[in-house]
């Protein structure tokens, strides 16, 4: 029979053995020390011990050698992916270590969309908190307009960088495809004048055509008096916010298209995939002349003739609007 000093002695060990495993699975599945609710990047090849030094230092776990340990321990070799985590306060290592090998990263997104000149784009980008660094007005037309993921931290020059990229590959590979004998000779042209196509109609349906008239006035030499071109170097692309004065009209610059043959020095926009393609394969029309018919979109004409005609009829939709 054990004496009672043995059975002290091996319920002392059976205590201590308890808090020894209660302290090690407690500081796994126990309360973590994060006050309130957080977020944690994973960069790209980050090791295990980089990750849990960060948690450490954010105050998202007590130990960094000791998440460590007990994530090896217990992880089941689940592997940790890059991006930016939500952290729930006081979420224990167990459930870090859930959050931080999932796919349930904070997705952030800029949008640019087709024809946001690039003042505008640079207000985005500004306005973009999770975004670091200066940033210098970009080059107009230079911007792709799509969604982009951005990483909190990032910079807002990397992430132009990404935008412009995008554009030069895609404007690199829809001229490679372009039908035969355009009026624009240079990507460099076709891009300007989709800057203009893009402005100049909102309806898809209408992008060809619109490319199609303004290529008829490139190849014979007429103005191309599209009034976009006037406001650019008014608001640099921003609303106007009035009617166009007559000054303005007969303003020479570098874009205005209303007193200079040809294309403007610069794109007026970032233009869109849609309006770069539609200028390298723009309609087979006789059309030279377009006005607004009242529903959002254009009615087009070959002569002038036809032209005043439906002018006439732009003005009556005006008058009965009250717009004149």
């Amino acid at each position: 029979m054990m004496s009672r000093r043995t059975y002290a002695l091996l319920a002392a060990l059976v205590l201590a053995s308890g808090i020894v495993l209660w302290s090690f699975v407690g500081g796994w599945y126990g309360s973590g020390p994060l006050a309130k609710d957080g977020s944690f990047i994973v960069h790209t090849g980050d090791s295990l011990s980089t990750v849990a030094n960060g948690l450490e230092e954010q105050g998202i776990v007590a130990s960094s050698d000791g998440f460590a340990f007990r994530a090896r321990l217990f992880g089941g070799g689940r592997s940790i992916k890059a991006g930016e985590f939500a952290i729930p306060a006081h979420a224990s290592a167990s459930r870090v270590l859930s959050i931080i090998t999932s796919d349930d990263v904070i997705r952030r997104v800029v949008t640019i969309p087709e024809g946001m000149p690039s003042i505008m784009v640079y207000d985005r980008l500004e306005a973009q908190a999770a975004l670091t660094g200066d940033l210098a007005v970009p080059e107009e037309g230079s911007i792709l307009p799509d969604t982009y993921a951005i990483e909190k931290g990032e910079t807002r020059e990397d992430v132009v960088r990404r935008m412009q990229a995008g554009m030069s590959r895609e404007l690199k590979e829809l001229w490679a495809k372009r039908d035969p004998d355009l009026a624009v000779k240079t990507p460099e042209e076709a891009l300007v004048l989709a800057s203009i196509v893009e402005k100049e109609t909102g309806k898809g349906s209408e992008r060809r055509i619109v490319a199609g008239l303004y290529s008829n006035r490139l190849k014979q030499g007429m103005l191309l008096q599209a009034d976009p071109t006037i406001i650019y170097p008014i608001t640099k692309g921003k609303p106007l916010g009035r009617r166009i004065r007559q000054s303005e009209i007969q303003a020479i610059n570098d874009y205005n298209t209303y007193t200079m043959l040809g294309l403007p020095k610069h794109p007026i926009c970032n233009p869109g995939k849609a309006s770069i393609a539609a200028v390298l394969h723009p309609a087979k029309t006789d059309a030279l002349y377009m006005v607004a018919d009242g529903t959002g979109g254009h009615v087009f004409a070959s002569t002038l003739a036809e032209h005043n005609e439906n002018v006439k009829k732009w003005f009556a939709i005006r008058r009965k609007r009250g717009e004149i």
